[in-house]
C-alpha cells in the first residue's frame, strides 16, 4: 500500500478523525486516479472519501496542509537544485585563506569569473554551477556525493526516509526535537561524512581543501532542513499527542480541582464521552439469531418449503430503557462533580430519556424541566445558583418520598450524588430502604474518597446498607465507568 498516504491516515486518526479500513482502501483507489501532482484535486478526492462530520472536514484540511507542506514537489519549470542564497557558492574566498594568490589555481579561477557573459541567465549559472563543480574533488561518503549533486528533491526523499526509518512520527514533546534531528542525521550518513570531512581539513591539494569548506557548509543546511522536518512532525503528531496527554491527565483529577483554564475542555471531554456511550449503547436491545427457538413462528416461515426448516425464527426479547431518578447535592462541597454528573447524563438522552432530576441541599425540588427548556449548560449553572445553604439529607429524603416515590417501580434505578454529609440531622434512611425494596438498582456516588466515609458527620456507612451500588466518584474516569456500567446493565 501507497507508504505516503498511510502515513497521512495515521496522522488523520492521530487528528481525531475517524478513518475506517474500508475509508482507507477507497482512500487509495482515490489516490491511484488522480495521483499526486495535482495538489487540489488530491486534497478535495481525499476530502470526499475520509472525514465524515462538518468537525472532521476542519481537521482534515488542517491535517492536510500540514502533512503535505513538505511533502509538495517543485512545480515543473523550477530549478531543483539547491540555490545560492541556501547553499552560498562563494566558498573560494573562505578556502583561499593561507593560499597562494599568484598560483594557476587561483588565476584560472578569477579568470573565469571574469570572463563569460555569453549566454541567458539560465544558460549562464547552469554553465558557472558546472565550472564551480569541477573545482572540487568527488565527494566519497554516500551523504557527501547527495548533497554535492544539491537535487532538493532527492534531498527531501532521504530526509522523509530517514525520518521512516527512525520513527520520528512517535514524537510527542518539544524536547524530542534535537533528538530526532540527531537520529535523522545519522540514518543519512551523518558519521560517514564527519570522517570524510575530518580527512579533507588535512588533504594536500586545494580542491580537496575546498570540496571539505563545502561539504561542511551544505551539511549546516541539511541540519537546519532536517531541523525544520522534524519541527513540522512535531507540530503534524505532537500536538495532538500532547493534547491527548493532557486529557487523559484531566480525566483523573478531582472535579473539585479542575481551575477556570480546563472547564471548558473537560466540558467537550464530557460530550465526546457521551457521543461515545451513546454510539456504543445506543442498538437496537433485541437478540436475534441466538436464544430460545420460537416453534411456531418458524414453522409459519417455512410452509412455502414443504415442512423443509430452512428458516429459523428466534425469540427475541425487548427490555424496556429505564426510569432514571437522580438526586444531586449542590451543596458547595459536591456542586462541581454534580454538574458534570448531569451534564454527562443529559447528554445521554437517546439511550437514557426517561430521566428525572432533583436537586437538594435541604429542600429537593425536580430540575428536570429547566433541562427541557435550557441547554444544559444554562440548566446546571440555573440549579446551582438557586439551590444552596446547609446540607439536609433527611429533608430531601422526605420531599423524595412526598413528590415521586409511588412512581419507583423495578424498573427505575435511582443514583445519588452526595457526600453523605448530614450535620449530624435526621437521616430519614427509612425513606432509601423503601426505594431501595421497589426499585431495580439503587446506586450511591461519593466524590469522597473512602477512607473519609465513616469520618466526621458522613452517615455514608448508614446509607450504604440500603444501596445495591457504592462507588467513589470524583473524576470523569470514575463518571464514565459508572455510567457504562449503567447502561450495560439495562441492555
Amino acid at each position: 500500500m501507497d507508504k505516503l498516504l498511510t502515513n497521512f491516515i495515521r496522522a488523520l486518526r492521530n487528528a481525531e478523525v475517524r478513518v475506517s479500513t474500508a475509508e482507507t482502501l477507497d482512500a487509495l483507489h482515490a489516490v491511484e486516479l488522480v495521483g499526486y501532482a495535482n495538489r487540489t484535486l488530491l486534497k478535495n478526492s481525499l476530502g470526499l472519501v475520509l472525514p465524515k462530520t462538518a468537525e472532521e472536514k476542519v481537521a482534515f484540511d488542517v491535517c492536510f496542509e500540514k502533512f503535505f507542506a513538505l511533502n509538495s514537489a517543485a512545480n515543473g519549470g523550477v530549478d531543483r537544485a539547491i540555490p545560492s542564497e541556501d547553499v552560498p557558492n562563494d566558498a573560494d574566498q573562505e578556502a583561499q585563506d593561507g593560499v597562494d594568490q599568484n598560483s594557476p589555481m587561483t588565476a584560472e579561477g578569477q579568470g573565469e569569473s571574469e570572463g563569460g557573459g555569453g549566454g541567458s541567465g539560465s544558460e549562464r549559472d547552469t554553465q558557472e554551477q558546472r565550472s564551480h563543480q569541477q573545482q572540487f574533488d568527488d565527494a566519497t561518503s554516500a551523504l557527501g556525493q547527495l548533497l554535492m549533486r544539491g537535487d532538493r528533491i532527492d534531498i527531501g526523499m532521504a530526509i522523509a526516509s530517514a525520518g521512516e526509518q527512525v520513527g520520528v512520527q512517535a514524537i510527542q514533546v518539544f524536547t524530542q526535537k534535537s533528538v530526532y534531528t540527531r537520529k535523522i542525521m545519522n540514518a543519512m550518513g551523518l558519521p560517514e561524512l564527519n570522517d570524510e570531512l575530518d580527512r579533507l581539513r588535512q588533504a594536500p591539494s586545494i580542491s580537496g581543501q575546498r570540496l571539505g569548506i563545502e561539504l561542511g557548509r551544505r551539511r549546516d543546511w541539511l541540519r537546519e532542513r532536517v531541523r525544520d522536518y522534524v519541527e513540522h512532525q512535531f507540530l503534524l503528531h505532537a500536538d495532538v499527542t500532547g493534547k491527548r496527554l493532557q486529557e487523559d491527565l484531566l480525566r483523573t483529577i478531582r472535579l473539585s480541582n479542575v481551575d477556570e483554564r480546563n472547564l471548558q475542555r473537560m466540558q467537550v471531554m464530557v460530550q465526546r464521552m457521551a457521543k461515545r456511550l451513546v454510539s456504543v449503547y445506543s442498538r437496537r436491545r433485541r437478540v436475534f439469531h441466538r436464544g430460545q427457538l420460537h416453534v411456531p413462528r418458524t414453522i409459519r416461515r417455512n410452509m412455502a418449503y414443504d415442512g423443509a426448516i430452512f428458516d429459523l425464527q428466534w425469540r427475541s426479547s425487548k427490555v424496556d430503557r429505564p426510569k432514571v431518578f437522580v438526586l444531586c447535592d449542590v451543596s458547595g462541597s459536591v456542586a462541581e462533580y454534580a454538574k458534570f454528573m448531569l451534564m454527562l447524563l443529559y447528554s445521554l438522552e437517546e439511550v437514557l430519556p426517561n430521566i428525572r432530576s432533583f436537586a437538594f441541599s435541604s429542600d429537593l425540588s425536580e430540575v428536570s424541566d429547566l433541562f427541557n427548556n435550557l441547554s444544559v449548560e444554562d440548566a446546571i449553572a440555573r440549579i446551582l445558583h438557586l439551590h444552596g445553604g446547609s446540607t439536609d439529607y433527611g429533608r430531601a429524603f422526605a420531599d423524595f418520598k412526598a413528590q415521586c416515590l409511588s412512581a419507583i417501580d423495578k424498573r427505575s434505578t435511582i443514583i445519588v450524588l452526595g457526600d453523605a454529609r448530614n450535620n449530624f440531622g435526621d437521616l430519614r434512611s427509612d425513606v432509601l430502604k423503601v426505594a431501595y425494596e421497589r426499585c431495580k438498582r439503587l446506586i450511591w456516588l461519593n466524590p469522597e474518597p473512602r477512607s473519609s466515609w465513616d469520618l466526621g458527620d458522613s452517615e455514608m456507612k448508614r446509607y450504604a446498607v440500603y444501596c445495591h451500588q457504592v462507588e467513589e466518584c470524583n473524576s470523569l474516569q470514575h463518571l464514565e465507568r459508572v455510567v457504562s456500567r449503567l447502561l450495560r446493565s439495562v441492555q
